[in-house]
């Protein structure tokens, strides 16, 4: 049974940083890619980050590229997700996902959810 555990939400003021982490078990996910979602209140859960198993490839939607830096740890089967100069823009609810189908950005590309943690950003 696959299962995803996020970590490291929190809330800070804009401007600053937090890194999350997600710990993946259940299988080995060799081949696949890992990333992060988020989901902001009313609004529709939109992609953020994807990292290819390998850690050769990444891909970040436009708005925390150059802010976010995504990578992962084969040894642990951990990934992560460092933000930066954070905005309230980024309040929401992060999720770790795993999927086989590439780089997508939709929800539908990926088989794997954590629960979520929940940032907070505050001007």
């Amino acid at each position: 049974q696959v299962q995803l555990v996020e970590s490291g939400g929190g809330s800070v003021h804009a401007g600053g940083s937090l890194r999350l982490s997600c710990a993946a078990s259940g299988r080995t996910f060799s081949g696949h890619v890992i990333g992060w979602f988020r989901q902001a209140p009313g609004k529709e859960r939109e992609f953020v980050a994807v990292i290819s198993w390998s850690g050769l490839s990444t891909r970040y939607t436009e708005s925390v590229a150059g802010r976010f830096t995504i990578s992962r740890d084969t040894a642990k089967n951990a990934m992560y997700l460092q933000m930066n100069n954070l905005n309230p823009d980024d309040t929401a609810v992060y999720y770790c996902v795993i999927g086989r189908r590439g780089f997508g950005t939709s929800t539908d590309d990926y088989d794997y959810w954590g629960q979520g943690t929940q940032v907070t950003v505050s001007s």
